[in-house]
């Protein structure tokens, strides 16, 4: 098992309860291919770059978790194929010194999602 953070940008034209819905399909895409999601951070909705599809805006959704890394290329293609993600980034972290940032970014997910919970 490896420390990965997948970075999901959903469509801003979902209700809230559809991007909640649509997190939680992302996050069981990864828990079905035997990942374990360690801390997550939802970083709302935020003005993109440049447009994707005709938006100007997404909603922003870190994800922390530790999974065997032959599983990342299925989760990706499930990612690829969902259409209310607009963008995904996944991130692998393998030395101690990224390990250790790793482990210092979920901390503070854990922190702030006590804080608004």
């Amino acid at each position: 098992m490896r420390n990965y953070e997948n970075l999901v940008i959903v469509k801003p034209t979902l209700t809230a309860e559809e991007i909640q819905a649509s997190l939680k399909t992302i996050e069981e895409t990864i828990t079905s291919n035997g990942g374990e999601i360690i801390a997550t951070s939802p970083m709302g909705m935020r003005k993109l770059a440049y447009p994707i599809d005709k938006n100007e805006r997404g909603f922003y959704h870190v994800i922390y978790s530790s999974i065997a890394p032959s599983a990342i290329t299925e989760i990706e293609r499930r990612f690829r194929i969902n259409e209310d993600l607009l963008r995904f980034v996944t991130i692998k972290y393998d030395t101690n010194r990224e390990i250790a940032a790793f482990n210092g970014m979920v901390e503070k997910a854990k922190k702030s999602s006590r804080s608004t919970s």
